[in-house]
């Protein structure tokens, strides 16, 4: 991919973006529809944020000249034309990087990567509202992920040993910046930009005393334990992980769409997202997700429901 032009320095105001914008930055080269989006959900941001102040407008401009070109070069891509192709390939990429850290943290295996995973797929997150309005396990997922990130961090700051897995916490939320957090760069990957950091000022405010979330709650059920190969997160003690199988429905095989269902536009676009995640989980080799997804998609347009 063709080198971007580079960016003015980033105005005071825009602080709320700059670690999106990092992100963006890593994965030029790791994955260019991240990249588009992070910087798409930036310009978005920084236009609400500040739009007339002359170093803001410069700024926002060389930003834009960097989509435009980034929009060109990846023209051709159902991820960056479809948005439904966009939103699936970002929400997969980010709860994949959520579960990457979430597995290593249930382990016990603390260390720079796996918070870097943590706040980067919050961040991640943050960039699929530009597709709309986030899920509530998307919010979870945000929520928790920032708060292990800093709460990990703080401790082996500490010298302390962090309680693996979801645990009560009292969070009280004065943790300083600190731009070394997660700045490691991954083995597999060639040298990357300053790596994203985490800012507690977007913490969360509220208290996550008695916060008790199940193995596997974490996360949607057709949301599978494996790390993409295209995060470039590699550890030697990770083993790759079983893919299940899920149980397809009897009556699916034989189900023949009623005369009387009458399908609304919603339920074709929702039938035809469940199509999309199912498609981009193959990328992945996800057989499991891809499955869930088209029984979803069958069912709903069978009987109009879901």
């Amino acid at each position: 991919m063709a080198t971007l032009a580079p960016l003015p320095p980033l105005p005071p105001q825009f602080k709320s973006i700059q670690h999106h914008l990092r992100t963006a930055q890593e994965h030029d080269k790791r994955d260019p529809v991240v990249a588009y989006y992070c910087r798409l959900y930036a310009m978005q941001t920084g236009m609400k944020i500040d739009s007339k102040t002359p170093e803001c407008r410069k700024f926002l401009t060389k930003l834009m000249d960097q989509l435009e070109a980034l929009k060109k070069q990846l023209g051709d891509n159902e991820a960056i034309t479809q948005e439904i192709v966009g939103c699936a390939h970002l929400e997969n990429y980010a709860l994949k990087m959520f579960l990457y850290a979430d597995n290593e943290d249930r382990a016990g295996r603390f260390h720079k990567n796996m918070i870097k995973s943590f706040y980067t797929a919050s961040l991640l997150i943050d960039v699929i509202t530009v597709f709309g309005e986030l899920t509530d396990e998307n919010v979870k997922h945000r929520k928790y992920a920032r708060w292990k990130a800093t709460y990990i961090h703080n401790c082996l700051k500490n010298g302390e040993t962090p309680q693996a897995g979801p645990v009560g916490i009292e969070e009280d939320n004065d943790v300083e910046e600190n731009e070394d957090v997660g700045a490691t760069s991954l083995p597999s990957q060639p040298p990357q930009p300053p790596s994203s950091t985490y800012d507690p000022s977007n913490m969360p405010s509220s208290s996550y005393t008695g916060i008790q979330i199940p193995p596997g709650a974490h996360a949607p059920a057709n949301t599978p334990a494996e790390v993409p190969h295209s995060t470039g997160v590699t550890s030697n003690t990770i083993q790759p992980t079983p893919q299940t199988i899920p149980a397809i429905d009897p009556a699916l095989f034989s189900t023949v769409s009623q005369g009387d269902i009458r399908l609304t536009p919603e339920d074709f676009a929702r039938a035809q997202k469940y199509c999309k995640y199912a498609g981009s989980a193959l990328q992945y080799e996800d057989v499991s997700t891809a499955v869930q997804n088209l029984q979803k998609a069958l069912k709903l347009l069978t009987t109009g429901r879901e």
